[in-house]
């Protein structure tokens, strides 16, 4: 009976897992995600795993064997629970298959749309929950800097970008 394991892998060795699984003739199924980073004020993509330090083999029961899976390169283990391996139905991984670009593979995220510079933003968590403010500009892959009246003055105050939620009502940049 074929079934599908998740395999943990080594920190960054995912592709290094794959490869070494494949060439023992297991089938391997690693999917990856283009990511979006922003390197220098210039926004770049690379491409990474979708679940990072895990991959998904799918072996015969009873005809291969698990061991070698354990001490191949790049395998850190198997995942369980308790006794139990952890099991991934095929439905799931067709579906992931079934989202992945047909041409290479690849997955992409849809986030939010990036806010224009002037929109009004609200703060939604940590120390200006509840503040509204400005949208400057992003600052790095994670922060952004908005502009907050912070008595009587505006102040540009780096925040992190998961903490921003967008206004109904909106200004531009001069």
């Amino acid at each position: 009976m074929l079934r599908w394991y998740v395999i943990r892998t080594k920190a960054s060795a995912e592709v290094v897992a794959q490869v070494n699984l494949e060439r023992q003739g297991y089938e391997v199924y690693l999917p990856r995600l283009v990511q979006s980073v922003l390197r220098r004020h210039q926004r770049r993509e690379r491409i990474v795993a979708l679940f990072p330090r895990y991959l998904f083999l799918r072996l015969c029961e009873g005809s291969q064997p698990l061991g070698p899976v354990r001490s191949s390169v790049g395998v850190s283990g198997v995942v369980r629970f308790g006794y139990r391996y952890a099991l991934i139905a095929d439905d799931t991984i067709r579906h992931l298959q079934a989202r992945a670009d047909p041409l290479t593979g690849l997955h992409r995220l849809t986030g939010p749309a990036p806010l224009a510079c002037g929109a009004a933003v609200r703060i939604g968590a940590g120390p200006f929950d509840g503040l509204e403010g400005i949208f400057q500009r992003e600052d790095g892959a994670e922060r952004v800097v908005v502009l907050l009246n912070l008595l009587g003055h505006d102040t540009p105050v780096r925040v992190p970008a998961e903490w921003i939620l967008p206004h109904v009502d909106s200004r531009r940049c001069a």
